[in-house]
């Protein structure tokens, strides 16, 4: 059954504690509208190509894709009884939600302004701008 102006929201997680706020609107939202959820965490595969070559790229990866699981166990945790589709995603952090959105038919996406600390927290708010400029829906940015 669809409400007609909220039916899927996409909220979009770096695993931060200052993410949190953009996870509990989300679910609110979610709730008040009876919308079913997908939520992303993208591995940003650019990364990578700056890292020393002495830290095995294998290693990394498992220790991010741990960070992702934890942050959707957080966001099912907030979510009680409503399901949450979840979804790892590889490439740029806004073309991957945006191309996630638009595969899903999403019509809201929720993602905060604050991800982790220092150069990741300016790169988290170019991540909301650029998903805020490209987005074929409306995006909610949580402070």
């Amino acid at each position: 059954m669809t409400n007609g102006l909220v039916d899927r929201i996409l909220i979009a997680t770096d695993g931060s504690e200052k993410n949190r706020p953009s996870l509990e609107e989300g679910i609110k939202i979610a709730r008040a509208f009876g919308a079913a959820v997908y939520t992303v965490y993208v591995i940003d595969v650019g990364a990578f190509s700056s890292m020393s070559a002495d830290m095995p790229i294998g290693d990394t990866y498992r220790i991010i894709k741990a960070e992702a699981d934890q942050a959707f166990c957080r966001i099912k945790t907030l979510a009680g009884d409503m399901p949450v589709e979840t979804a790892v995603l590889e490439g740029r952090p806004a073309a991957e939600i945006v191309k996630f959105a638009v595969a899903k038919n999403i019509d809201l996406i929720v993602i905060g302004t604050q991800g982790k600390k220092g150069l990741e927290r300016l790169l988290l708010g170019s991540v909301a701008e650029e998903v805020i400029r490209s987005a074929p829906c409306k995006v909610l940015v949580v402070k």
